[in-house]
């Protein structure tokens, strides 16, 4: 990942290793790698797979900073906190494309497709929640939302990864829903620990997508027990922008059991990811996986 600015400006190299600097979980090719341990793949392909994922992953949250005005990642300050929105961009659109550089280096064609149509379903997901998302109370959008945003990468990794293995195609299928639920998982526990996480470890504001007009599944839970709630009721009309009144609902979410409803959301995902992988075989990657999809819903940050 760090030699794709080798031989650009010193600046790109400068804000890459900025970004590759703030860490992260790494879970995307980490899932990557076990899956296609698994299964027999070449390590060199499932490297350059997990690379490419992280890269393209990476590039997303500068545009989605941005996008949000967000000044945190991670604790650390955004790129849009130190340079200007132009710069972001480009280097946004630079690592989009060198992540599609390390996809084509796997040198497998269906996995290079498959590739670029999560990078579409991503792009359009952030266009949907632009637009029409703001302030709406609605499990469907929801769903779609988080879908574009995290679940699909998860899927894409896991399968890609089975793709380039020796799996027949159930097997493929199986990973696919593995990643599928994982990544579903992985963005409720997101959306729960933005109201119940210990600021300092989420790395930024409390309450943020709420702030923001993003109405997410522990605010739905709360919305749909306490309808009256002249704060929910507010949010379809623009009251997400009355920043007193958020942070009131923010507050009585965090109070209320809506958070742990959302919880048991994310653990039956996590329960149907489990049951994808009854049909591999005993391994020691199977079993990091399966630690790996309780992990999701055990981690505080």
């Amino acid at each position: 990942m760090r030699t794709q600015a080798d031989e650009s400006h010193p600046d790109l190299r400068a804000a890459l290793d900025h970004l590759l600097a703030a860490g992260g979980k790494r879970v995307r090719p980490t899932l990557g790698l076990l899956v296609g341990n698994m299964l027999d793949a070449p390590l060199e392909k499932l490297v350059t797979l997990g690379a490419a994922v992280e890269l393209l992953h990476t590039a997303t949250l500068v545009h989605d900073d941005l996008i949000d005005g967000a000044l945190l990642r991670r604790g650390m300050p955004t790129l849009n906190a130190r340079w200007s929105p132009p710069a972001t961009v480009l280097t946004g659109d630079f690592l989009f494309a060198r992540a599609a550089k390390l996809a084509a280096e796997t040198d497998h064609l269906p996995l290079m497709k498959l590739f670029s149509e999560t990078l579409a379903v991503i792009v359009n997901g952030e266009l949907t929640q632009m637009f029409t998302s703001r302030g709406l109370i609605s499990r469907d959008n929801y769903y779609k939302r988080i879908y574009a945003k995290t679940a699909s990468l998860f899927e894409m990794t896991a399968r890609a990864a089975a793709m380039v293995s020796r799996s027949d195609e159930a097997g493929i299928e199986s990973m696919r829903v593995f990643g599928y639920e994982i990544g579903m998982a992985f963005q409720i526990v997101d959306d729960i620990l933005d109201f119940n996480g210990e600021q300092s470890a989420v790395g930024k504001p409390l309450g943020s997508d709420l702030l923001n007009g993003l109405v997410t599944l522990p605010a739905i839970y709360y919305a749909e027990a306490d309808p009256n709630d002249i704060d929910v009721q507010s949010l379809p009309n623009g009251g997400w922008t009355n920043n007193e009144h958020m942070t009131r609902l923010v507050d009585n979410i965090r109070a209320s059991d809506a958070p742990r409803k959302a919880m048991h959301e994310a653990e039956s995902h996590v329960e149907r990811a489990l049951t994808a992988l009854t049909a591999m075989p005993a391994c020691v990657e199977r079993e990091a996986l399966e630690n790996l999809a309780r992990y999701i819903v055990d981690r505080k940050v």
